[in-house]
């Protein structure tokens, strides 16, 4: 005779069985309507070009529209509250970008934690920023723009996409450890910045490599230095900072993300689909243009560099005593 808390015991494990049933096979349903692919910046910059590549192949490969929306603002705080606040179903992500890992420290009152609230999905690739000047700037190197600071201390205006972001932080950290002054000018995201530094309003970005590539090697603007440790393939003959710095890096890592108990199928297929799509050719020599090999793993290897790129990037932040409120 079966006693009634084994009886319970019965009944919870077959419960417990039904949910794993039903949740694998919404994950082999998914998705099932368009999913909402969240952008924190304007169109044009480089997260909005790497989620559009991604977002197109996820598109074909899974039979519904992964539609991008652009949700600009607060240094990338809204587009990720946003996707922290939706329905962990798998139809919301998250284009994870350094300033995710920036603002953790940055900004004081933030209404989420990024590490806890968002699950690492998959990476998608790691690249430089590059230091880059308008044809305005005599300097042809590193060492020469340094000397050109410490000749003209607060009239240099660096531009960025935003506070907070890596292109920010990257100027920041190199006025930090140089012992330069140049006046910080934000943007609403990466493509009206470059838009000014063609027009000569502001001199010099660190802008991330996809969004400002075409034009250093269209010629209309001069990158100085890149904020890796080695010299980037895409453009061999651009020092490192860091050759004139020691110690300096700042790379900028991507991905994607989603609500924290996003269904742990629904993150595999995702992160399986994604792998894949990283792995084939045309794809590989597309991110390896704009600055950076695939970076294909799990989403625990992932989250694993969530942790660690918030926790260097809380030494820049505090290193460079900024505070947002």
């Amino acid at each position: 005779m079966i006693s009634r808390r084994t009886a319970i015991g019965l009944i919870a494990m077959g419960s417990s069985a039904v949910a794993s049933v039903r949740s694998a096979a919404a994950a082999l349903d998914y998705p099932t309507r368009p999913v909402r692919f969240v952008v924190g910046y304007p169109p044009g910059g480089a997260t909005d070009i790497i989620a559009r590549l991604v977002g197109q192949r996820l598109s074909e490969k899974l039979g519904q529209q992964f539609v991008i929306e652009n949700k600009p603002g607060a240094g990338n705080n809204i587009g990720t509250e946003t996707v922290v606040n939706a329905q962990p179903d798998g139809n919301t992500v998250l284009l994870v970008n350094p300033a995710n890992f920036i603002n953790a420290t940055l900004y004081v009152n933030l209404k989420f934690n990024f590490v806890r609230d968002i699950a690492a999905v998959a990476s998608f690739q790691r690249v430089p920023n590059v230091m880059t000047v308008n044809k305005d700037v005599p300097a042809k190197n590193v060492a020469e723009f340094i000397a050109y600071l410490k000749a003209n201390p607060g009239k240099v205006n660096m531009a960025s996409s935003g506070n907070g972001t890596s292109v920010h932080l990257s100027g920041e950290m190199f006025m930090a450890m140089t012992g330069t002054k140049m006046q910080h000018v934000p943007y609403r995201g990466a493509a009206p910045a470059i838009s000014d530094m063609l027009g000569g309003q502001v001199q010099v970005i660190f802008d991330n490599m996809p969004s400002i590539i075409q034009h250093i090697r269209a010629g209309s603007l001069r990158a100085l230095g890149v904020t890796t440790t080695e010299r980037s393939p895409q453009l061999p003959d651009v020092q490192a900072i860091a050759e004139t710095v020691p110690g300096y890096e700042a790379s900028a890592l991507f991905g994607m993300g989603a609500p924290k108990d996003t269904p742990k199928d629904i993150i595999e297929k995702l992160n399986s689909t994604i792998n894949a799509i990283l792995a084939e050719p045309e794809m590989r020599q597309r991110l390896v243009e704009l600055g950076g090999e695939p970076l294909i793993q799990s989403p625990e290897a992932f989250g694993g560099m969530i942790k660690a790129e918030t926790a260097k990037w809380k030494k820049v932040v505090e290193f460079a005593g900024l505070r947002v409120e």
